[in-house]
C-alpha cells in the first residue's frame, strides 16, 4: 500500500487536530482507578458494553481495598456481559491488591509502574495516561490500526509496530491524535461501510482500496 508523504501526514494532523482538539475517552470514569479498570474492561469490548457495566462495578467497588477483598464469582457475575469476563475479573482483583499493597492505594500514575498491575499491558497504561494526565504517547486499538493503515500512515503488522512508526511520524500533540484516530476510526472510518463519501474529512489522503471502492 502507497504511503504518506511527509506533507500528507502534516495535513493529516492538522485537519485531526482540528477536528477533535477537544476529544476524550468515551468510558465514563471519576478517578483514575475507575479509569484503570474501564479501560481494562475496554479490551475486545465495546466503550458502550463498559459503560453499562461499570456503574454497578464503581458502587460496588469504590476504592481498591474494596476490589481487592471481592469475591471472584460476584465480580464476574457483575462483568459477565464483557468478553473474556473471567480472566478480566481475576485480573481486576488481582490489580486492585497491588495497588493497595504496593502503592499504598494510589494509581501509580507512571507506565513501568502501572504495567506491573494485573491485566494492564502498555496499551491500556498508554490510555490511561494519555486520558488521565494528558501524556504525549499513542495507543492503538483497532480504530488506530485500522485509520492508520488505510490513510498510508504505517505498514507495520502489528499494533505496538503501529504505535511507533505513529510517534515518529507524528512527535507532538499524540494525546490529542489518539483520541482523534480512535473516533475517526469508530464513527467514520469504520470497518464495514466506511463514510467516505458522507461524512469522511481525510478520504483526499485514503490509500485503501476498500476506501476506494466505498466512494
Amino acid at each position: 500500500m502507497q504511503k504518506a508523504t511527509k506533507k500528507e501526514i502534516e495535513a493529516i494532523k492538522i485537519a485531526l487536530l482540528e477536528r477533535y482538539a477537544e476529544a476524550v475517552t468515551e468510558l465514563n470514569y471519576t478517578n483514575a482507578f475507575e479509569l484503570v479498570i474501564a479501560v481494562a474492561l475496554s479490551a475486545q469490548c465495546t466503550d458502550k458494553r463498559v459503560n453499562l457495566i461499570t456503574p454497578a462495578l464503581f458502587k460496588a467497588y469504590p476504592t481498591p481495598k474494596d476490589l481487592a477483598n471481592a469475591n471472584l464469582e460476584e465480580v464476574k457475575k457483575m462483568i459477565q456481559s464483557c468478553s473474556f469476563f473471567n480472566n478480566k475479573a481475576m485480573n481486576l482483583i488481582e490489580m486492585a491488591k497491588r495497588v493497595v499493597n504496593v502503592y499504598d492505594e494510589e494509581v501509580p500514575l507512571d507506565e513501568k509502574e502501572l504495567v506491573t498491575l494485573a491485566g494492564v499491558g502498555q496499551k491500556t497504561a498508554h490510555v490511561v495516561l494519555i486520558e488521565y494526565t494528558g501524556a504525549n504517547l499513542m495507543a492503538v486499538d483497532t480504530h488506530v490500526f485500522r485509520v492508520s493503515h488505510r490513510l498510508g500512515l504505517s505498514n507495520d503488522s502489528t499494533p505496538i509496530a503501529t504505535e511507533a512508526t505513529l510517534v515518529k511520524k507524528f512527535k507532538t500533540n499524540l494525546h490529542q491524535l489518539h483520541q482523534g484516530l480512535v473516533l475517526f476510526g469508530r464513527y467514520i472510518c469504520t470497518a464495514k461501510n466506511p463514510k467516505c463519501d458522507t461524512e469522511c474529512f481525510l478520504k483526499e489522503f485514503c490509500k485503501s482500496k476498500e476506501g476506494f471502492k466505498a466512494r
